[in-house]
Parts: C-alpha cells; sequence; structure tokens
C-alpha cells in the first residue's frame, strides 16, 4: 500500500464513481479497478461495492477516508517543502559566539529583502558560505565586510556601587578571547583584582547580572540584558567591528554575492 493506493481510494469514495474516478486520475477504468482491489488485499477488508448506479462504500472505507485524506495531504506537503526548498537560492551563514541577537535578526532581515524567496540555513561557529564575526575572528585569507561600529561599555550590576579606582574593581575577564588584551589596561596590567573568568563575553554578562563583579563589554550584548547598567569610566574603551567574513570564492555563489552587494552599498540608517 503506497499513496497511489490511497489517492485511488480518495477519487473512488468522493466520487462514488470508477469512470469518474479514472477520469478524474487520468488513468483507465481498469487501471484503477486494480489499485483499488491491491489496496483491498493489503488491508484485509472490502471498501467498494458495485451498483447499477455507481460503487456503495463500506463501513471500513467511511473508517479509512479521513486517515488517507490526512495522510495524501501530509504527502503533500512534505514534497512541496522540499520541491520549494530547490527552486529557492540557499545560503548558509555561520554566525560566531558573542554577536548580538539583535544583530544577527537585522542583517537576516535585510538578507531577505535583498533576496526574495532566499532559503537561509544558520549554524553556529565559523562554517557556511559566509559568516557574521567580528574583525578579530576573520581566518587569515578571508575577506571582511564591516557592517556595525559596536563601542564597548563599562558593566556592572545594577545595584553596584563602586569606587573610583578602577584598578580594583571586581573585573570578571574573558583570557581567551580577541578583545582581552585591548582591555587589560583597564585591569593595571594585571588580572590579580579579577573575581571570575568566563569563555565568551555573553557568559561574561550572566556574570556581572549576577553581581559577581564589572566588565567591560559590547554595548549590543548589554543593550537587551536585565539587571545589568552602563556606567562612565575615566578610560578610553575600545570598539569593535562586526561584519561578514568570507573567502574570495564565496562571491561565485549567486546567494551570497547578492546579500554582500546589498549590504555593501546600504545606508547607515538601513541597520538602525
Amino acid at each position: 500500500m503506497d499513496i497511489r493506493h490511497l489517492k485511488a481510494f480518495i477519487a473512488v469514495f468522493e466520487e462514488r464513481n470508477i469512470t469518474a474516478a479514472a477520469q478524474r486520475l487520468c488513468i483507465s477504468q481498469p487501471t484503477l479497478s486494480v489499485t483499488i482491489k491491491q489496496l483491498e488485499e493489503a488491508l484485509g477488508v472490502t471498501l467498494f461495492k458495485r451498483g447499477s448506479r455507481g460503487v456503495e462504500v463500506s463501513e471500513a472505507a467511511r473508517s479509512l477516508y479521513p486517515q488517507a485524506c490526512s495522510l495524501v495531504g501530509e504527502s503533500d506537503a512534505l514534497r512541496q517543502r522540499f520541491r520549494t526548498r530547490e527552486t529557492r537560492q540557499q545560503l548558509t551563514l555561520g554566525i560566531e559566539h558573542d554577536i548580538s541577537p539583535r544583530n544577527v535578526s537585522a542583517l537576516l532581515r535585510f538578507a531577505v529583502q535583498a533576496v526574495p524567496g532566499l532559503y537561509i540555513t544558520l549554524q553556529n561557529g565559523c562554517i557556511g558560505d559566509a559568516r557574521l564575526a567580528v574583525e578579530e575572528q576573520r581566518c587569515e585569507d578571508e575577506l571582511f565586510l564591516p557592517i556595525w561600529e559596536d563601542p564597548f561599555v563599562f558593566v556592572t550590576a545594577t545595584d553596584a556601587h563602586l569606587g573610583t579606582n578602577t584598578g580594583l574593581y571586581p573585573w570578571i575577564i574573558c583570557p581567551d578571547h580577541p578583545s582581552h588584551q585591548r582591555v587589560m589596561p583597564l585591569y593595571g596590567n594585571s588580572t590579580a583584582a579579577a573575581v571570575a573568568h568566563s569563555s565568551s563575553l555573553k557568559q561574561s554578562l550572566l556574570l556581572v547580572a549576577a553581581g559577581i563583579g564589572v566588565a567591560v563589554l559590547p554595548r549590543s550584548l548589554v543593550e537587551a540584558m536585565q539587571g545589568v547598567t552602563t556606567q562612565p569610566i575615566n578610560s578610553p574603551l575600545p570598539s569593535r567591528r562586526v561584519g561578514l567574513c568570507y573567502s574570495g570564492k564565496a562571491l561565485e555563489h549567486p546567494a551570497f554575492r547578492l546579500v554582500h552587494d546589498a549590504v555593501r552599498d546600504a545606508p547607515a540608517y538601513a541597520w538602525r
């Protein structure tokens, strides 16, 4: 028994006539009769009885009908889903750690506007036709298309009370992150004052929100976090550039080329 048998059954059930059902399915009447017979044998029941005015349906047929419609509908939807995907332009984007969800959403929204019908697959990390990342995460043989300038800010828990000596602040540090060397001067060139460290800037933000310490983090990550606030600090703070990392060969990919060119030519207000 397969979908072909169920479609034949539905046609006969609804038409109540073998000839009309065969015409609806664009097959011959003998072929339809054989198909129905195969379905009856597979199920071990009688579905239809021929009459002078067409066919009569059995109780088994009445029970089968809604289930058959459901199965055929699911089959058609599944086939349509993959056929639609094959005809759409596909693009796989990698998303590096510590990129703000707001930045990710803005890029995705812009991409689908630039390429109508685009089918996007998101992956974590260094993978895909291109990836959204910080410039420092660009590999040696990659190109970089900047999109946002993301300033760092001094972040504390909302109810934190601090003095003026930054060297004594309870710092939360992220030693393995590319930004670590750039903010080290704030620690007094030492990690002695550190109270915790993390493997990502997002984790550092969670530690700040928990009231464990303070940190210097990208503003884009801080804006959507509750329980934290930014405060002025008497030291210059760095910034980072967020954009698309990609190989030169990626520009041969039609969908990425369209997205790349649209992002490159977009006015600054497009990302606000």
